[in-house]
């Protein structure tokens, strides 16, 4: 596996620098994030990517993150929603915040993005209930063992055609331990059980290989 993980990390700087994925703000904000003490758990480049085309090509106008972090996936979003699109993202720390307000003035994206501090699980019930607009697309990436509720809660979000994107899924493989303790496999787990029942998301699991080793995301289309 290490000599797999090495020439994929070589791939990923390639397609990076081929493609022309990363500029000088984006640089920039992970290099904030770092300063701030931030966990160096951003996605990579070529998942940033992967969500301004998803965005792209859904046509979202209105999204939804769950897990800002340091904002770089979001500006990455922000950027592909155009500059009359709106990303409402959501955080629970209040340094993540700072950090992540910081690089959307930076970006030059700060007017369509809006971060809501508190707990997700909490945010979200509140949005549900005050019968927020549905969104377009919608991220989750933060806590894994609340995964099972903030892939609810994007459902009662959505509307027929919005796109539903799970990040760290995989986790090294850990996922097919059925045995264990460990909050982030049980959730993601869970989260898969949940949606094996669940009529209105047609999904799938990618596995991935590369900048942030061996693990994978879950895409899917709300259909009902």
């Amino acid at each position: 596996m290490g000599e797999l993980l090495d020439t994929a990390l070589e791939v990923d700087e390639y397609v990076v620098d081929s493609l022309g994925l990363e500029d000088e703000v984006l640089a920039a904000v992970l290099e904030a994030s770092r300063v701030a003490g931030l966990p160096a758990i951003a996605v990579s480049a070529p998942h940033g990517a992967l969500l301004e085309v998803l965005v792209m090509m859904s046509g979202a106008t209105r999204v939804l993150e769950v897990g800002t972090l340091g904002g770089y996936s979001a500006i990455r979003m922000a950027r592909a929603a155009g500059p009359t699109g709106r990303v409402v993202t959501l955080e629970s720390d209040a340094t993540h915040a700072d950090v992540a307000r910081a690089a959307f003035a930076l970006a030059g994206v700060a007017d369509r993005i809006e971060l809501r501090e508190g707990q997700a699980t909490s945010t979200l019930a509140s949005m549900v209930e005050q019968g927020e607009s549905p969104f377009d697309l919608v991220f989750i990436d933060a806590d894994k063992e609340s995964n099972p509720t903030y892939v609810r809660r994007a459902l009662e979000l959505s509307r027929p055609g919005t796109v539903i994107f799970v990040d760290n899924v995989v986790r090294d493989g850990a996922v097919l331990d059925a045995a264990s303790d460990n909050a982030s496999v049980v959730g993601t787990r869970e989260m898969f059980a949940q949606l094996s029942a669940e009529g209105r998301l047609r999904a799938t699991a990618i596995q991935t290989v590369g900048a942030k080793g061996y693990d994978g995301f879950l895409l899917g289309v709300v259909v009902a």
